[in-house]
């Protein structure tokens, strides 16, 4: 039987939580498809100086799907200590991931971006590919719902105001490989990760949105556990759905952790101003689903990437059957 193809959408720690997982599930083709709209640290000044796209969560993902942890893999993750002085931020290698740099130098002596990417992989061994969402060094805008328009990825989260849309200011284009993977996706994943800053800013380019739109694929995605300040305030399951349907994308099913989390984390949590994401409606157009997903390691609640792979992999033995049979 042919392996499943498997895309997931996203950036940032949450999309390599699932790949770190999945890559273990032996028949599956998996497609990493990874945002590069990030200006932040250490990503935003190498962009910024080179003129690349950002390579931060490219980066993450890397690791992620290495066949196994080595000393360079490892490596990728290492980051300089900084002096914390902005006037000197410019002037070496403080502050920048390893992983990083490799990949701005693989840039500019491999022919390109992508060509990097790909050496990288490579070299680190990875489970499936990854694809930018675009070769294009873009910047992420959201517009609030007062109107207000906030450029720049690192820049949105800081704005206390809620969020009606992020989108670009200029045309994208995506890469191939992306349309490409989506077209042959039996299942899609969106998430887990932060929804307007590591997932829409996938999904917003045009040519991804239109693909998704006419996939027959299964459309997964993994909410969220708690609220992000400045990005998803007080917002609900149905929120979540709701502002990627606002952005013209489908969700079959959607993925809930049914964990109880502990009261006295979940204290710490809202004294930082984030509040647990709840189902709050009674029906929907898309599937719930509730599955034992998280770990609470050092009092914080993350998603155990063990416990994501038996999720997916439930979903493509059984759930995937039965869609494809509607």
């Amino acid at each position: 039987m042919k392996n499943k193809k498997v895309v997931v959408i996203g950036g940032g720690h949450g999309l390599s939580t699932i790949l770190r997982g999945i890559k273990f599930i032996d028949n599956i083709d998996i497609t990493a498809i990874v945002t590069v709209a990030d200006d932040g640290g250490s990503t935003g000044r190498l962009r910024k100086q080179f003129h690349i796209p950002a390579m931060g969560d490219i980066r993450n993902v890397l690791i992620s799907m290495a066949q196994s942890e080595s000393l360079l893999s490892s490596l990728m993750d290492y980051r300089f200590e900084s002096n914390h002085d902005p006037d000197k931020e410019d002037e070496d290698v403080q502050g920048h991931n390893l992983g990083n740099l490799i990949l701005t130098a693989l840039t500019q002596t491999c022919g390109g971006f992508m060509e990097a990417i790909t050496t990288c992989g490579e070299i680190l061994n990875v489970k499936g590919k990854i694809m930018p969402s675009t070769l294009q060094v873009v910047t992420l805008y959201a517009m609030m719902e007062d109107g207000t328009i906030v450029k720049g990825e690192a820049n949105i989260p800081n704005f206390n105001n809620r969020i009606q849309k992020v989108f670009y200011n200029e045309p994208v284009s995506a890469t191939a490989g992306a349309i490409s993977a989506i077209k042959e996706a039996d299942l899609i994943i969106y998430g887990i990760g932060s929804l307007y800053t590591s997932i829409l800013p996938n999904v917003i380019i045009k040519d991804i949105q239109e693909a998704l739109n006419a996939s027959k694929a299964l459309k997964v995605y993994f909410c969220n556990v708690m609220s992000q300040p400045g990005e998803t305030d007080g917002y609900s399951v149905e929120d979540h759905v709701l502002a990627l349907k606002m952005h013209k994308v489908s969700v079959d099913k959607v993925v809930v952790a049914s964990d109880i989390i502990p009261a006295y984390i979940i204290d710490r949590y809202e004294k930082e101003g984030s509040t647990m994401v709840k189902v709050v409606e009674d029906k929907h157009n898309y599937e719930i689903c509730y599955y034992n997903l998280l770990d609470f390691a050092n009092n914080v609640v993350r998603h155990d990437c063990m416990k994501v792979k038996d999720v997916v992999s439930k979903i493509v033995e059984e759930d995937l059957c039965h869609f494809q049979q509607r």
